[in-house]
């Protein structure tokens, strides 16, 4: 399922921008270009600053700042490991809901339906796509503590992403680690617009609530390293249930 990945430049390049910058951006080709999967661990840091001929605190600085981002972890005594999706760290990276007294919790995910659709001209543009073009629309929600939390409706290119709709039920409850291992998409941020909404019938029912509920609308497309946008995702919250704290 993953696509061609053309090979990388690893040279350093006589610039302005900061020698530990420049090493982490040449290191995140390497994992954009499939060089260094997620789950692999790095070349030690003194093999690797000898390939680029800097000093090991240089490119330790360039570890420690991909590791800031989240694209690596550094694990003691073992060395620095490409991030996956399938770590509770990248999941609550991604996953912002929090329980009243302020602790985390793992939500699990109901699929409602996931069918083949037309984008609309919004849904279009947040995917980079053009007007029409078909998605894949997955309507499902996300419990916590047995109780429903999230609506929400994810949309995919389908060009991408069709062969999702032949999965076996169920699918995984974090869909993040599904694109990175089944269609080589790994997910690097995602950019949220945060808007109050009230419940519609169908939203509603699902979440146990009355139509005009208010309800919190998160607008969320994930992008991956180049800044592609993978996913949109609108997702509808029962603030009476629960504390939902957004990094914007």
């Amino acid at each position: 399922m993953k696509s061609f990945r053309p090979e990388v430049s690893m040279s350093l390049r006589p610039v302005s921008q900061p020698l530990h910058q420049q090493l982490r951006d040449l290191m995140l080709a390497r994992i954009e270009s499939g060089e260094w999967s997620p789950g692999t661990f790095l070349p030690s840091e003194t093999r690797l600053a000898e390939e680029y001929g800097v000093a090991v605190g240089t490119l330790r600085k360039a570890l420690l700042d991909m590791a800031a981002e989240g694209l690596v972890l550094r694990r003691q005594g073992k060395g620095t490991v490409v991030s996956s999706h399938d770590s509770d760290a990248v999941l609550f990276r991604f996953f912002n809901l929090r329980r009243a007294d302020g602790t985390t919790f793992h939500p699990e995910s109901r699929v409602l339906d996931r069918a083949f659709r037309a984008a609309t001209p919004a849904e279009a543009t947040a995917l980079g796509l053009s007007v029409g073009a078909e998605v894949i629309c997955i309507t499902r929600v996300r419990d916590g503590d047995g109780v429903p939390l999230i609506y929400e409706e994810i949309l995919l290119d389908a060009a991408r992403f069709g062969s999702l709709l032949t999965l076996p039920d169920p699918l995984p409850n974090t869909l993040y680690q599904l694109y990175q291992t089944d269609f080589g998409a790994s997910v690097y941020r995602a950019l949220e617009h945060v808007t109050a909404s009230a419940a519609e019938d169908g939203c509603a029912r699902e979440l146990g609530c009355t139509p005009g509920t208010p309800l919190l609308r998160v607008h969320r497309v994930a992008v991956d390293y180049n800044g592609a946008p993978l996913e949109l995702r609108i997702s509808y919250i029962n603030t009476g249930a629960v504390h939902y704290h957004a990094e914007l």
